[in-house]
């Protein structure tokens, strides 16, 4: 038999077990011993021929992917892609079953699986090695490479719990682990590891200590390139932030020559509003106190008033513009009183620098209101003190006197309506918002103002008493939050009847406070009978007499509570228990007394027109010491 025929098996790179075939058919076929000898040699040369082709070929691709590898690095984009890579070949180039990388955690003091290719257990994928605890934290701790034919029989390392049980959990026997070094600095561990008890060769070592330095490698080439894209976008970022911050002072810089120049010129919070949506943007509306618009520029649409409230009183209590979705507020505000409000809507975000564009403009407008408050209140003070004037009836005829008037837009001859109006002072704000509301009311309106202890007076230009007392009780009571009663009378027409109208006024305000209602406006002849009684000339004792004098005679003879009983009693609908209930007694009581009530006032007392004309009396009884002062002629 020739001995070629061992080139044939080597050509089709044969397993080892064929090359016996060719010594045992010849064997076989009886040939001689020198023949046997020589196919015995020639089968030695072949397979030793064939291990040495299997080192190159292995070494070739070994070689071709650490070739790859390096051109992985070369190319480094994505380091989490070369990592796998690396990892992939190294479980095919040494034929196991799995292969992973750990990647040591400083802040733990331990390391993590970082890439595993082959694995099935989740537990495993998630495993953290203490170091020097298993195969991979001893090789992380000494830098040294590790291998274990049969990992759960080897003593050399420390056996954790948890370890061995992800390591049973993934079916491992013989694991490899081998340093990844960055100069004296152990970064990880890259491993390979089979699930059948077997050896590793030195070659083996060697290879994959080859592909964790190229893994090393990968790593510092991330590193160094995230510090470079890091480094470059600080620059970057401080480059855009210095020149947004020089656009902002500049922003800044016009907005405060702007609005300098506004106060300086006399402009108005209309004017300090077009100047911020000018430089800011967006839609500005300007609040007083109580929240209506003083003034708006472009378009800011509905405003939740809860909403901006809040957000006004966390702008005072901070003292900083305060956000609230699309809306940028800044509180006006003078020490601790609250002027009004800035509301700045834009969708855009707002800088630091620009909300203090927003607060500067807070601050001019607070104070623009503050010089509009100085000056409405001087000018307050002097037709204050030519309506006091009027109203004692001092030199109402002299010439001086309408000379003051026409300084201040004021034609004393014309006619005009008097208005008294009313409120409880509960803040000690009050006061000077009402001095404020009516010194603007009455200078836009040409009149005069004046305050008396809880009164404020006006006197306006018109002719309709009752119309001019609704407004004032509207207006005046909407700023100040509370309600304001405002008796009106007129029109008087010349100096010398303003005295007399205030009288009246202030009578039909004290009334509409008596019939319980507080908060209205009238004149005088709006209120019927009470209003007539409440003018001049008028027998208010007269009617009192007539219609429940009995009941007021036999009180005051007795001392007894049936004026009272019968309020109470028209009060409650003629209800008789309720009657006693507000009055603390028994019904029959109630009963008795009402009894009584008519035998004094005679049959037929709670007949409509009976008990309205008793209702009526008994309501202008309370109101009587109004009307019974002396030198009134309805007394």
């Amino acid at each position: 038999m020739s001995c070629t025929v061992f080139l044939d098996l080597l050509a089709r790179e044969a397993p080892p077990v064929e090359f016996e075939a060719p010594l045992v058919e010849a064997r076989a076929a009886g040939a001689a011993p020198e023949v046997l000898a020589e196919l015995d040699r020639a089968k030695l040369a072949a397979l030793r021929v064939r291990a040495l082709l299997e080192h190159r070929a292995r070494r070739e691709a070994e070689l071709s992917a650490l070739f790859e590898t390096a051109g992985d690095l070369a190319g480094l984009r994505d380091v989490g892609a070369v990592l796998e890579a690396i990892v992939r070949r190294a479980r095919r180039l040494l034929h196991a079953d799995i292969s992973y990388m750990t990647l040591h955690d400083p802040d733990h003091g331990d390391t993590y699986m970082r890439v595993t290719d082959g694995s099935v257990s989740a537990a495993f994928r998630a495993l953290r090695l203490p170091m020097g605890a298993g195969l991979g934290g001893l090789v992380a701790q000494t830098g040294t490479p590790y291998a274990s034919a049969d990992y759960f029989s080897d003593e050399r390392f420390r056996h954790r719990t948890h370890i061995d049980a992800a390591v049973k959990e993934e079916a491992l026997v013989a694991i490899l682990g081998v340093p990844m070094r960055l100069g004296a600095q152990i970064i990880g561990v890259l491993f390979a590891a089979n699930r059948s008890a077997r050896p590793f060769a030195q070659e083996e070592v060697a290879l994959l200590a080859s592909l964790a330095a190229h893994a090393a490698v990968a790593l510092d080439n991330a590193r160094l390139l995230e510090e470079t894209r890091t480094a470059l976008g600080e620059l970057s970022a401080a480059n855009r932030l210095l020149q947004a911050h020089s656009a902002s002072v500049e922003r800044a810089a016009q907005a405060h020559d702007r609005m300098t120049g506004l106060v300086v010129r006399g402009g108005g919070v209309e004017d300090v509003a077009a100047v911020v949506t000018d430089i800011l943007g967006g839609a500005i509306v300007v609040l007083d106190a109580d929240g209506r618009r003083l003034a708006e520029v472009g378009s800011a649409g509905d405003l939740d008033e809860a909403e901006v409230a809040a957000a006004a009183a966390a702008s005072r209590r901070l003292g900083r513009t305060v956000q609230r979705g699309e809306l940028w507020v800044a509180s006006v505000a003078s020490g601790a009183e609250n002027l009004g409000t800035l509301a700045l809507r834009t969708p855009d975000e707002v800088s630091g620098a620009d909300q203090r564009i927003l607060e500067r403009a807070a601050l001019v407008t607070a104070l623009l209101l503050l010089f509009r408050r100085t000056a409405a209140a001087a000018e307050g003070r002097v037709r204050g003190e030519l309506l006091d004037d009027l109203l004692t009836g001092r030199a109402v005829h002299s010439d001086a006197l309408h000379g003051r008037a026409r300084l201040l837009g004021v034609d004393l001859d014309a006619p005009h309506i008097l208005v008294v109006a009313r409120h409880r002072a509960e803040e000690p704000l009050s006061a000077q918002r009402t001095a404020f509301w009516a010194a603007s009311d009455a200078s836009s309106r040409h009149g005069l103002v004046a305050a008396r202890g809880e009164e404020t007076i006006l006197l306006l230009p018109g002719t309709e008493p009752a119309a001019a007392a609704r407004r004032v009780a509207r207006e005046l009571g909407a700023s100040l939050g509370t309600p304001v009663t405002a008796g009106a009378a007129g029109p008087v027409h010349g100096p010398a009847a303003v005295a007399e109208a205030y009288r009246e006024a202030r009578r039909c305000a004290e009334a509409l406070l008596a019939l319980g209602r507080e908060g209205e406006g009238a004149g005088s002849d709006e209120l019927g009978f009470v209003g007539l009684l409440i003018g001049r000339d008028r027998d208010v004792g007269g009617f009192l007499h007539s219609a429940i004098g009995p009941v007021l005679a036999y009180d005051l003879r007795r001392g007894t509570a049936l004026v009272r009983t019968l309020e109470t009693y028209f009060g409650t609908g003629s209800s008789l228990s309720r009657t006693a209930e507000r009055l603390h007694i028994h019904v029959n009581t109630v009963t008795q007394r009402l009894d009584r009530v008519g035998r004094l006032l005679g049959d037929g007392w709670q007949s409509p027109e009976r008990a309205l004309e008793i209702q009526l009396a008994l309501r202008l009884n309370r109101l009587r010491p109004l009307a019974a002062r002396p030198g009134d002629p309805t007394g």
